[in-house]
């Protein structure tokens, strides 16, 4: 504060002061000697400093109205004399207030302007108290507070709200977590500058210059983020780009760049530096230091404007959100009579089909079904049930038994090689298990589609059940049954095949 404003503020007080002293000192004490006397002289009444009156001895006691004008006089001196004595004592106590807090800078001159008006509300009461009781010395006090209980709960519980601000107000400068001039944000994202601390609540000044009024006991329960005024404070401004330009060559014009604005410290270096690796583009921040940061709005503003300028420069395009659509053309469906081609030519392949017309190849295609297997699944296995057989398009198959708990292999199959046809023919249980070693393609014939080519052609049962009884030598187990002659094992077969379909 300035040397000239305290002089005149203390001249003001003196001159006040100097005034109620003379007032107390002289006057005061004159105007009761007078009245006194003239008590005494007209009425023959002395008046005692409790405020008894004595009539002189053998005097008779003037009129009851008499006495109520002497009680009223000497009352309205006696509160004259309390008002001018509080009247000296609260200038003295504001003069003093004044002249501490004056002294004071920054954040400790509100701390001192709360204290000192707990301080001044105590010595207040107390100056009363004992101001009082000079003037009326038998009037007790102690009835008084002890008679005001139930009025003092109902002032209390009035003024609940108001005593939370002051204590939280307390513990707030107590703890001093923010000073005038810092920037503070609070849960409900609501920021600005504070503008003053009171017993009361806290007044922040937000950026779009409203007022925000905040009690105390509300700021005490709030999570608050302080941006210290006299400290150098980070922000991060976010922006992407596509994936085409260089990360160093970015880095380094947009590090040049932040440097130059304006609020940006010169004592840390700006940092540009990769956020993520987006869907969109690459996610960028700047990480910049401000020495004043209750203008990073304008600040954040000032430095997307530049990265703005130095891409448009530079000839680097800002990321947007972008999505590639790859239209896929749908595989055509094959007609009947191309999926008939295409099966019967494959089954013409098969040794075992070529007796076949190619009516009959065709109506067999038909009545069959295409199966693709993955690596490693079975397509049969030992021991089911089976009405159909099985012709390899595309891919290879390993037949196996079991054999001293490990699967065995004994055959590997592969393109226009068939198996299954056992089961098939013969109505008995899988002999093996097949595998696919890799992703197989398989043409699958049941029972229904070849009895009719049986029906058709007997002379075609006959060159399968040889072909069958050239690949049941494999699978034989048991040495008797390696003695059998390829005739008597081929007899056998057509026995069982034409007893499973129903032939004579």
């Amino acid at each position: 504060m300035p040397a000239s404003e305290f002089r005149k503020k203390a001249a003001v007080f003196v001159i006040f002061a100097g005034i109620l002293v003379l007032l107390l000192v002289v006057v005061m004490p004159l105007f009761q000697d007078r009245l006194d006397a003239y008590v005494i002289k007209e009425f023959g009444i002395t008046v005692t400093t409790s405020g008894q009156l004595i009539p002189r001895s053998g005097d008779a006691a003037p009129p009851l109205m008499t006495q109520t004008w002497i009680s009223l006089s000497y009352n309205l001196v006696r509160i004259i004399t309390i008002l001018l004595w509080m009247a000296l004592i609260i200038s003295v106590v504001r003069f003093v207030g004044f002249a501490i807090v004056s002294r004071i800078r920054g954040s400790q001159s509100e701390v001192s302007s709360l204290i000192k008006t707990v301080l001044s509300i105590i010595i207040y009461i107390v100056s009363f108290f004992i101001i009082f009781q000079t003037q009326y010395p038998d009037v007790p006090l102690a009835p008084l507070f002890t008679g005001s209980t139930i009025l003092g709960i109902v002032v209390g519980l009035a003024l609940q709200d108001t005593l939370g601000n002051l204590f939280a107000g307390i513990a707030l400068q107590a703890d001093q977590p923010f000073q005038v001039g810092d920037v503070v944000t609070m849960m409900n994202l609501q920021s600005g500058v504070v503008e003053s601390v009171s017993w009361r609540g806290v007044k922040i000044r937000t950026f779009q210059n409203k007022l925000l009024v905040i009690s105390n006991a509300v700021m005490g329960k709030e999570m608050i983020e302080v941006a210290p005024k006299d400290n150098l404070n980070a922000r991060l401004i976010y922006f992407s780009t596509i994936y085409v330009d260089s990360p160093s060559r970015i880095i380094q014009l947009l590090r040049d760049a932040a440097r130059q604005v304006e609020n940006v410290s010169s004592k840390i270096r700006p940092v540009v530096r990769i956020r993520n690796l987006g869907a969109d583009g690459v996610e960028w921040e700047i990480k910049y230091w401000a020495e004043d940061y209750s203008k990073y709005p304008d600040t954040d503003a000032l430095i997307r404007q530049r990265i703005w300028y130095v891409f448009s420069r530079e000839r680097i395009d800002f990321a947007y959100p972008t999505r590639t659509v790859h239209i896929a053309e749908k595989k055509e469906e094959a007609t009947l009579v191309e999926y008939v081609n295409t099966v019967s030519e494959k089954l013409q392949q098969v040794p075992l089909f070529v007796p076949l017309e190619e009516e009959e190849l065709e109506r067999l295609a038909k009545a069959s079904t295409t199966r693709i297997y993955a690596p490693g699944e079975a397509i049969v296995r030992r021991g089911q049930e089976g009405n159909s057989m099985f012709v390899i398009v595309r891919g290879s198959v390993k037949v196996q038994i079991p054999e001293n708990d490990y699967q065995k292999t004994i055959n590997t199959l592969k393109s226009n090689d068939f198996f299954g046809e056992m089961s098939l023919l013969t109505g008995q249980p899988r002999t093996a298990n097949v595998i696919a070693e890799e992703e197989t393609e398989v043409i699958q014939i049941k029972k229904t589609g070849i009895r009719p080519l049986f029906e058709a052609n007997p002379a075609l049962m006959t060159s399968i059940c040889s072909i069958i009884a050239e690949r049941r030598e494999l699978l034989v187990l048991s040495k008797d049954s390696q003695e059998e002659s390829l005739d008597e094992t081929a007899s056998g077969v057509l026995s069982s095949l034409r007893k499973f379909f129903g032939f004579r």
